[in-house]
């Protein structure tokens, strides 16, 4: 593993438990540095509100020169998420910068959820549902939010005491 990605790894990590952004939680896997776990809770007044979505982040030895690989592992209705749970967000493709941490990512996530792309679609139902019958689409996006609640805590690791960051609720 590269010496300069680890070490900014660690320092993204210090960062996001110490000032964490409002409804997101992350840390690394206690065995692998190199992979995260993290939690994003729905933005309020969102259709998405009240869900809390869990997702993989996925580094390689060129962070923070190249973007980790994020993906959902609670199912997500969402024009710009593939059903597999890959993201089309411009900041994790050709709009990477160097600049951006962990804490930097997952808010430009959370923040997606409330500002789809419907023109660049992942999931072609969700953006038509989105453009044509936002009732309907608001109604799938509810489900999804309700089945976060019953996600399987045995799909992701609960950090240990240690290693877990703290997740401020929203106001």
């Amino acid at each position: 593993m590269s010496t300069a990605a680890k070490r900014r790894l660690i320092r993204d990590f210090k960062r996001l438990a110490s000032d964490p952004p409002v409804g997101i939680s992350g840390s690394p896997n206690p065995d692998n540095i190199m992979v995260w776990n993290a939690v994003i809770f729905g933005p309020p007044d969102t259709p998405f509100e009240d869900g809390s979505f869990r997702l993989t982040l996925t580094f390689t030895d060129s962070y923070p020169n190249k973007p980790p690989t994020v993906r959902f592992v609670s199912k997500m209705f969402h024009p710009n998420i593939y059903v597999n749970g890959e993201l089309c967000l411009d900041i994790l493709q050709n709009r990477w910068s160097p600049t951006y941490d962990v804490a930097a990512i997952l808010t430009s996530v959370q923040s997606l959820l409330n500002d789809p792309n419907p023109s660049s679609p992942a999931n072609v139902e969700a953006a038509q549902l989105y453009k044509d019958n936002i009732k309907e689409y608001e109604r799938k996006v509810k489900a999804t939010v309700e089945a976060s609640w019953l996600d399987g805590n045995e799909v992701i690791e609960e950090p240990s005491a240690s290693t877990s960051a703290p997740v401020r609720a929203a106001a």
